[in-house]
């Protein structure tokens, strides 16, 4: 089962955008997929839910207050999960609760515990989608321990790519201590503008110090903003969209790297 977190420490660069709509991607090809929702705003809930995901329950609030308090009638995995309106897509939604219970969870070392969760759903669900909030805390490290793949927005920002190295070196910091199984499988170039000067040379400076950068580019849109307004993701609201196709275009550049790791394994 593949599960892929989408994590960068700064905010603003897309990650819930891009979440949902690599989820929404593999779910309309048929692929029976998880949307796990760590950041106590919820933006990846109520993209996929709308208004619903107001009071939603049980949510990962009741879920990592079963992580802290034993219990013995203990909710499985499965009844965290929720149906989408989207045909495939599922999610374990946020609630603005989990921010406060993070001391706890950190104070009692259950940084594995979102791994041992997942590992319980294999054979459930074909990929998992995990997003986080912008911090590396107790809920981005959880993720990156649970994941097998990493993918790293970047928004075109001389901010961002200063910061990146850093972070592929806290990733690659993870993955030594806690998860052998993790690899950066790229960095997403987002908000691109192909005609304007700073983001091509942003990205070609990437490129020339030999970071992972994903060729797939996602345009800046205003659709974006539509379809967040309307709780569908882009393949949902528009498929013909050049932003969509580039999802799209996104998650098969994807699929061929994580083949390629297959067969090399």
């Amino acid at each position: 089962m593949l599960r892929r977190v989408v994590f960068n420490q700064k905010g603003g660069v897309g990650k819930s955008t891009i979440t949902v709509n690599l989820a929404a991607v593999a779910a309309a090809q048929g692929k029976r997929v998880l949307i796990v929702d760590l950041d106590p705003q919820g933006n990846s809930s109520h993209y996929v839910l709308g208004t619903a995901a107001h009071g939603i329950t049980p949510s990962l609030n009741e879920f990592f207050d079963q992580v802290l308090n034993y219990s013995l009638y203990a909710k499985g995995p499965a009844e965290f999960i929720h149906a989408t309106p989207f045909p495939n897509l599922f999610i374990m939604p946020s609630h603005p609760g989990i921010a406060e219970q993070q001391v706890k969870l950190e104070s009692r070392y259950k940084i594995y515990k979102l791994r041992e969760t997942l590992a319980e759903l294999t054979g459930q669900f074909d990929e998992v989608y995990i997003d986080t909030p912008p911090a590396l805390n107790f809920f981005t490290l959880s993720a990156l321990i649970a994941a097998t793949g990493c993918l790293i927005p970047f928004d075109c920002d001389t901010f961002s790519r200063d910061a990146l190295l850093g972070l592929i070196a806290r990733v690659d910091e993870i993955r030594q201590d806690h998860n052998g199984q993790l690899k950066i499988e790229g960095i997403v170039v987002n908000q691109y503008q192909p005609r304007a000067s700073l983001p091509q040379r942003l990205v070609q400076e990437l490129e020339a110090q030999g970071l992972p950068v994903l060729q797939s580019r996602l345009s800046s849109s205003v659709k974006v903003r539509e379809s967040h307004d309307q709780a569908a993701p882009l393949i949902a609201l528009d498929a013909k969209h050049k932003l969509a196709l580039e999802f799209s275009a996104l998650y098969a550049e994807l699929s061929g790297v994580t083949q390629a790791a297959v067969s090399q394994a």
